[in-house]
């Protein structure tokens, strides 16, 4: 077969344009993203309880739902949000369920709940996690009134989904279309009428109800009693009753009618003028950059039909840095790809190592074919895999045209003669290289199965890894031969004359000699060598260990877009809101000015909003930042907040201020620590002790907890004496749930949008308990009395939110940490040490549960030490059927932990903290550097078949190894070297793995050739 293939005119070049074209056409169907897509495996059940305090929220609602949720099976974890008016309960399945089957359990489980409150609605049940942000699309005029505003955007959302692939669109900036009917109290009062009854009066006559319909001789008619108002200006004109004696009573009699969004501090600011946001999102299966091309030509289209009052801006832009980060990866592949050519050129002529280098491409198109059958995306981890592929992929395309060099510099230069060396040199490495493979297949697939989050992200590495080794041990048994045989015989004679690889090869040689005169002094001092090298060994680990190299789950990544979250305390008014970021962005302009001009591109304000407040009102806002691409600015995010921060005047008035990007990565927060096990207003105290005791530490920001006093409530309750005259507590409700809340009397549906009308009491007329008190109600009897002679009115603080997980109330703080000046398992583990020992004794029903950066980055450990055992294990069993004998694996095996020594160094010489990329780095090295040590085994055993002396053996393989594995650790180092030197801020999440291989692979290269012979010298020794 391999001899048909070799000398077969057009057989290798047939499958390598068979695999360049699978590839290339598998290319431009291949998704694009910056990480791969984290499976959620979350359902969530929200249901919605007008008006409800959280308490009401908590026992009445919350409860049920968890009850119901208790028997679904392969349940890990359960949450439920009790928040003002709704309640959101999140399940969680354990990693190795079944989703279809968890799904039917969920939807089955809360489809048969039927003790919710009357007032609540039905519950909503949902799949997280099935849409991803794409872009925003602000629409922008100073012209324009509000409601013509969001018609403008309701028109552009409709044709945007009908010219893009945009699985949604939402509309930011304004809350639901309402035609508000605000009733007078002194108004009721004239014509003695309740709220009740006006309610009742306008859906009698604001009615469109089909009435069947009339068969006539040649037509048949549809009947229908029609006097719906479709107009603001109808329904004031609404007739609500004509006495006999007097005029007819119209709605606007009585009551103000007007155009609102409810709730009204709904709005959005960009660049200080008024816009609608529209969000456009995608499926996780779409391409992001697809769906941004599309976006960006249908904004060039409509701002050219648009008049120049209008304007349209790209903002909140997740996805153009996705291109930023792929073209950066790329830039890196191809002068790594030209490093390791120059460096190939050294030892090889032109010819021959051109087709050495072609493997690279074509292996990964051809890995880039099976990609596609796996539905694995073009994205960080996978490029990053194709990167550590330049040179891991060199090592058996050198290793047999090195051996097929030499077996022709012995051979004749004539056709069979070329062929014959061709085929023993392939051969002669043959063993070994399919060895280094399956050992290279064991690691690697030890890594596939990392769990979490973080692992979900990682193990993309391994597997690209994987499939692109694979496609190109075929390349290097199968086309490569050939390629090199037809180099070969097309010349009169190898090109052993050129200066440069003269020069090289006569070094080379020199360095060889001194290299086995070392090798030789070794052996003579192994004893000391091995200690020495143990002992270099543990102080590699003791680094680790003490402290002294730092460990971070994920290394930062900028994004381009920051936001600063506002959060007054619960009642603030629009306008302190308002003033409060005033002076938010007055110090954000003197720091960014300071930095670098230019830096911030537009500001947008969202008020009402707040993602980590869990709840919406008008004293929160957000103040979104788009800024100059990472890959032009010169400013890191971290560095942007902490000159802000420093600009900042003292703010009375804020509760809470979080400086963050837009979504987490996949590691979660740096510090997350829930807290259960006893009544909320204690945890409320630990919560406050832990974020006083964190604040303490240089280098933590962005300190809150999810638990914050609420708004005031005043709880009415009807009197004894108002109870023994038949009044009770449910008509007590309804009247001022009515008055307060308001009652849905209408709803209108346009072409746009539906409109709600709904009834209630004028605003301005009740704002604080006296008022209340005096609050007019009316009676079944007719008569009307105030609120107190009838009910006690009590002031009570509310809550503003209720977490429960697994049926536990539960208060969490969270907090954010800056990498360049604290380290956050240091901050964690100084908590553990520290005050939690205290918190303890203060309170023994404490419960802690560490989530977050820590608790993923702990489980994908856990995961990868298990896998990376069972992978060691699959090694040694490899080798020692392969060797026939259990201490050689041993010996070959040694080239792991000395890795890890230029793992630790490497690190530190960087200045980078050790990180879960630099994990996978150094368990990938396993299943590189025992490659270099499993070919010196190799020879050694061929030398001692030989007749060689064990000692002679040993010394003799590191020398003929030597210029081989100088050849495979050079140019995976060049691969990864313009990786390994890259400033871009977007390279940070990378390096620590390229440093972990560079380093350890170099560390481990060197090491090797002195210490395997020292090993197997001592073998000799304890054989005696």
């Amino acid at each position: 077969m391999m001899r048909f293939i070799i000398e077969h005119p057009t057989a290798a070049n047939l499958l390598m344009l068979l695999a360049l074209v699978l590839g290339l056409n598998q290319l431009g169907s291949l998704k694009r993203e910056t990480f791969p897509h984290i499976e959620s495996y979350e359902m969530q059940a929200s249901v919605t309880y007008p008006g409800a305090a959280v308490e009401t929220i908590a026992n009445a609602v919350c409860r049920p739902l968890e009850d119901s949720a208790t028997d679904v099976l392969n349940l890990q974890e359960m949450r439920c949000d009790a928040r003002s008016g709704r309640a959101l309960l999140t399940l969680t399945m354990a990693p190795d369920g079944d989703f279809t089957a968890f799904q039917a359990d969920v939807r089955s489980a809360i489809d048969g709940i039927d003790d919710l409150p009357e007032q609540a609605e039905e519950p909503v049940v949902s799949e997280l996690g099935q849409t991803q942000p794409v872009v925003s699309l602000a629409l922008t005029s100073a012209q324009l009134q509000r409601w013509q505003l969001k018609d403008l955007a309701e028109h552009l959302k409709l044709q945007l989904l009908q010219q893009s692939d945009a699985a949604r669109i939402d509309i930011d900036g304004f809350g639901q279309r309402q035609w508000r009917i605000s009733l007078l109290p002194e108004q009721l009062r004239r014509y003695q009428l309740s709220l009740q009854q006006v309610s009742q009066l306008i859906a009698q006559n604001n009615i469109r109800i089909p009435a069947g319909q009339l068969q006539g001789q040649r037509q048949v008619f549809d009947v229908q009693v029609d006097h719906e108002s479709r107009t603001l200006a109808q329904l004031q004109q609404l007739i609500l009753l004509s006495p006999s004696d007097g005029d007819q009573i119209r709605l606007m009699d009585i009551a103000r009618v007007e155009k609102v969004f409810e709730p009204l501090e709904s709005r959005i600011l960009f660049d200080g003028t008024p816009a609608a946001l529209l969000h456009i999102k995608k499926n996780t299966g779409q391409d992001s950059l697809d769906i941004l091309a599309q976006v960006n030509a249908f904004m060039a289209q409509q701002q050219q039909r648009l008049p120049d009052s209008i304007e349209l801006h790209l903002t909140q832009d997740q996805t153009s840095i996705i291109v930023d980060r792929l073209n950066m990866l790329m830039n890196n592949a191809w002068q790594g790809l030209l490093l390791v050519f120059v460096t190939l050129l050294l030892f090889f002529n032109l010819r021959y190592t051109f087709w050495v280098v072609m493997g690279l491409p074509v292996s990964f198109l051809g890995g880039l074919f099976v990609l596609g059958w796996f539905d694995i995306s073009i994205n960080m981890m996978s490029m990053v895999a194709l990167l550590l592929a330049l040179g891991i992929l060199m090592d058996d395309a050198i290793v047999i045209s090195e051996s097929i060099a030499e077996q022709l510099k012995s051979g004749n230069s004539d056709h069979q003669s070329i062929s014959q060396a061709v085929i023993a040199g392939v051969q002669r490495v043959g063993r070994g290289v399919l060895s280094s493979f399956a050992t290279t297949v064991l690691i690697f697939g030890s890594m596939i199965g990392l769990q979490g989050d973080l692992g979900q992200v990682l193990r993309v590495v391994p597997m690209v890894l994987l499939i692109v080794v694979c496609v190109s041990l075929l390349e290097a048994f199968f086309i490569l031969p050939s390629h090199l045989f037809h180099s070969v015989a097309g010349e009169a004679k190898l090109d052993r004359t050129a200066r440069l690889r003269a020069w090289v090869q006569d070094h080379f040689e020199r360095w060889q000699k001194k290299l086995g005169n070392g090798v030789h002094w070794a052996i003579r001092w192994r004893y000391a060598v091995l200690g020495s090298t143990l002992a270099l060994f543990m102080l590699s680990v003791s680094l680790l260990v003490s402290g002294v190299l730092k460990f971070s789950a994920l290394p930062e990544l900028d994004g381009d877009v920051l936001q600063a979250r506002l959060l007054l305390p619960a009642g603030a008014t629009l306008a302190q809101t308002q003033q409060q970021v005033d002076q938010l962005q007055q110090a954000l302009n003197k720091a960014s000015n300071e930095l670098e001009p230019g830096l911030i591109e537009h500001q947008t304000v969202t008020f009402g909003f707040n993602a980590d407040a869990y709840e919406s009102g008008p004293h929160m806002a957000t103040v979104s930042l788009d800024l100059l691409s990472a890959e032009q600015r010169q400013t890191s995010i971290d560095e942007l907040i902490s000159a802000w921060q420093a600009q900042l005047p003292a703010l009375p008035w804020v509760s809470s201020l979080i400086f963050t990007e837009p979504a987490l990565g996949p590691a979660g927060r740096a510090i997350e620590l829930g807290f259960s096990g006893l009544p909320v207003a204690q945890l409320d105290q630990v919560a406050e002790q832990t974020r006083q005791w964190l604040g303490g530490f240089y280098g933590v920001y962005n300190l809150f907890d999810d638990s914050r006093p609420g708004i005031a409530q005043l709880n009415v309750t009807l009197k004894a004496e108002a109870q023994r005259q038949g009044l009770d507590q449910r008509w007590l409700a309804n009247e001022l749930y009515a008055a307060f809340y308001g009652v849905k009397v209408n709803e209108q549906y346009t072409e746009l949008d539906d409109i709600e009308v709904r009834i209630a009491l004028d605003r301005a007329w009740v704002k604080n308990q006296d008022q209340l008190a005096l609050y007019p109600v009316r009676l079944p009897t007719g008569d009307t009395v105030a609120l107190e002679a009838i009910a006690d009115i009590e002031w009570q603080q509310g809550v503003q939110r209720l977490q429960r997980v697994d049926r536990q109330t539960t208060v969490t703080v969270y907090g954010s940490v800056n990498g360049l000046q604290a380290n956050s398992k240091e901050v964690i583990q100084a908590f553990q040490a520290q005050l939690w020992p205290q918190l303890q004794q203060q309170y023994p029903a404490l419960r802690l549960q560490l989530e977050g950066e820590l608790a993923n980055s702990a489980e994908t450990q856990q995961s990868l030490k298990q896998g990376f055992i069972l992978g060691l294990l699959g090694v040694f069993i490899l080798l020692s059927l392969q060797f026939r004998s259990y201490s050689e694996p041993l010996i070959v095996m040694l080239a792991i932990p000395l890795a890890l020594i230029g793992v630790v160094f490497g690190h530190l010489v960087m200045g980078y903290n050790l990180a879960m990329p630099s994990m996978i780095g150094f368990v990938s090295l396993a299943g590189i550097v025992v490659n270099n040590a499993i070919l010196i085994v190799e020879f050694v055993k061929q030398h001692v078949a030989q007749g060689h002396a064990l000692a002679d053996a040993a010394q003799l393989a590191s020398e003929q190894r030597l210029r081989a594995m100088l050849l495979t650790t050079s140019t995976t180092v060049a691969g990864m070297l313009p990786l390994l030197l890259e400033t871009s801020l977007q390279a940070q999440v990378l390096i620590p793995l390229v440093i972990s291989v560079a380093f350890g692979l170099l560390a481990s290269s060197v090491l090797v050739l002195f210490v395997i012979p020292c090993l197997f010298a001592c073998l000799q020794d304890w054989r005696r």
